[in-house]
């Protein structure tokens, strides 16, 4: 005869569910534990990021004499910190730099193209983003800083945003009905030390230049410029597939 050894009143589990359905119970807490693991791991974060990044590839052209340009090495740094590939040169080379980026572009190893130039090199953007776009490689963004000759811009870009002093030599850019596109003019002459020799090398432009590129490259927002006011009545008009903007940032 058994000892008598009392009711419990407990049940357990695996009597409860039955063998298969523990099993399944098991097998489902193991997966949630192994997404949360990715998912709040920061290396693989970070690789992903990298990931994004090396996609991308930033083209800075200097003016014409690359001695008056300096600023744009020090958002060149700034990028490649990121993990972002640069290439810095003078914009007389314009041309062979969009051979350059369209082979990228084509082969897949660059997914995102992305321009900036000062002075002259602002000045040669528009034929950079033409040349590109009969390359059948379209630019994503890009950003001139003070162009001292009226130019047009065509082709195909995202978005092309022209910083320029009004006060100074700096000139808009016209949109073209070939334009297919966001353009932007958006006058900095009221930002603190701000020149034309000096609008690579200003803190706050620098901001402004490489938060419009993480924008693109990673997704993050752009911080606000504060109001931003049409220059002059009328200055808002429209391209036939684009877009043209002019503003004043403070």
């Amino acid at each position: 005869m058994k000892p008598y050894r009392g009711d419990t009143g407990f049940i357990g589990w695996p009597s409860f569910l039955g063998r298969a359905s523990w099993r399944r119970l098991h097998a489902m807490a193991i997966a949630v534990l192994l997404l949360l693991s990715i998912s709040v791991n920061p290396a693989l974060a970070r690789n992903d990021v990298t990931a994004v990044a090396s996609t991308a590839h930033v083209y800075l052209l200097r003016g014409v004499l690359n001695i008056f340009s300096l600023g744009l090495d020090d958002i060149a740094a700034q990028l490649r910190a990121q993990g972002i590939p640069v290439t810095v040169a003078n914009f007389a080379s314009w041309s062979s730099l969009a051979d350059d980026a369209a082979a990228g572009y084509k082969s897949g190893r660059i997914k995102t193209i992305i321009l900036v130039g000062h002075s002259s090199g602002a000045t040669a953007l528009p034929d950079m983003v033409a040349k590109l776009d009969q390359l059948g490689a379209p630019v994503k963004l890009a950003i001139g800083l003070d162009s001292v000759f009226r130019t047009k811009l065509s082709g195909r870009v995202g978005r092309y945003i022209n910083f320029y002093i009004a006060s100074g030599a700096g000139e808009p850019v016209a949109a073209t009905g070939q334009l297919q596109g966001k353009l932007e003019n958006i006058n900095v002459q009221n930002v603190p030390g701000v020149g034309h020799m000096s609008i690579e090398k200003n803190r706050i432009m620098q901001r402004k230049v490489i938060s419009e590129i993480d924008a693109v490259v990673f997704g993050r927002s752009v911080p606000s410029s504060g109001p931003q006011r049409p220059r002059q009545p009328g200055a808002t008009g429209a391209a036939r597939s684009g877009t043209a903007r002019s503003a004043a940032v403070r």
